[in-house]
């Protein structure tokens, strides 16, 4: 990419949406093209092809998408399905009929079996059944790597699925009904502290194993994977066997009660942590292995504690009346 090339964001206001702006505009990316969901509703097909044909960006970085937590995918799968498929095939179709240059679709690393192997390779993709609490999300986002695959193929395009790990930063979503794991936990210590409540209750065992990545270093590693030389890119997505899928993980993993405790020393809460045995723990581990990714040379550089310790501080300058 050229300093001055037209570079669309696709949900750019998001967690990963506003991380990769912030690192295009510190590497000096002049050109960005961004459309607020009032300004362009990326499920409707008419939409989407009059905006790539009247803009014609060369780069995309489809970063759209509905998210949440288990209790958020377990009591809306069909939002989930629906609303990502959407936006995917809407996307990726203009994408190609646009040529543009290259594509990198973001998906998620629950794509992978509940049980898959630890750490979990990109080989591991469809080996086995699905974790039941985020199926319809999960199976939304094999359908976008399918579909950069088959357009691969079929045309000759270069589009290039990433599978992040956990992610967690800045712009994250604290909505308590449909958050993930760590703005979650932020947002009930935050308020058992301005309440002083004696305990935190928080669901399952806290014994399943999560890896987290700061928002920041996805960023970073999208921009270092979009910037990388035609031999190199090429090589990741023209494969006629293997879908063009690279995980990005950090490589590191922790227990949600160990996460929890981390997290509660960050807000400085004094009470004791209850954990409800009687809500899903999702799947039991999900350690990504990026070892594909490291190997071409790029490395997170936000260790969890620390980058804990700025998520924390966001939310607080957010939530502080001014």
């Amino acid at each position: 990419m050229q300093l001055n090339d037209k570079i669309f964001i696709a949900g750019h206001r998001g967690l990963v949406g506003s991380a990769l702006m912030r690192c295009l505009k510190a590497q000096g990316y002049t050109n960005l093209l961004t459309a607020s969901h009032q300004e362009l509703d990326l499920t409707i097909q008419a939409e989407v092809n009059a905006f790539f044909k009247q803009h014609q960006p060369q780069y995309v970085f489809l970063a759209a998408a509905k998210v949440g937590g288990i209790y958020a995918n377990s009591h809306f799968p069909a939002d989930f399905l629906y609303q990502n498929i959407a936006i995917q095939m809407n996307v990726i179709h203009a994408a190609y009929q646009n040529s543009v240059r290259r594509l990198l679709f973001l998906g998620s690393s629950c794509i992978y079996p509940r049980l898959a192997p630890q750490p979990m390779h990109e080989s591991a993709l469809l080996s086995g059944p699905l974790e039941p609490t985020n199926r319809a999300y999960a199976v939304a986002k094999i359908s976008g790597i399918e579909q950069c695959f088959a357009y691969n193929r079929q045309y000759g395009t270069q589009f290039l699925a990433v599978m992040p790990t956990n992610l967690y930063g800045p712009g994250d979503n604290y909505d308590p009904q449909s958050s993930h794991v760590i703005p979650g936990m932020i947002t009930k210590f935050h308020r058992a502290q301005e309440e002083g409540a004696s305990s935190v209750v928080l669901w399952g065992s806290g014994k399943p194993y999560r890896e987290f990545l700061h928002c920041d270093d996805m960023a970073s590693a999208c921009c270092f994977l979009m910037q990388s030389s035609e031999t190199q890119y090429t090589m990741l997505c023209r494969s006629e066997i293997e879908p063009p899928l690279i995980n990005i993980g950090s490589g590191q993993e922790v227990t949600i009660q160990s996460l929890a405790e981390i997290v509660k020393e960050v807000v400085g809460y004094q009470g004791s942590i209850d954990f409800d045995t009687s809500k899903p723990d999702g799947t039991p581990r999900k350690l990504l292995d990026s070892t594909r990714l490291h190997a071409l040379g790029w490395q997170p550089q936000i260790h969890l504690r620390a980058g804990l310790e700025t998520t924390y501080q966001t939310f607080l300058a957010a939530n502080t009346p001014q």
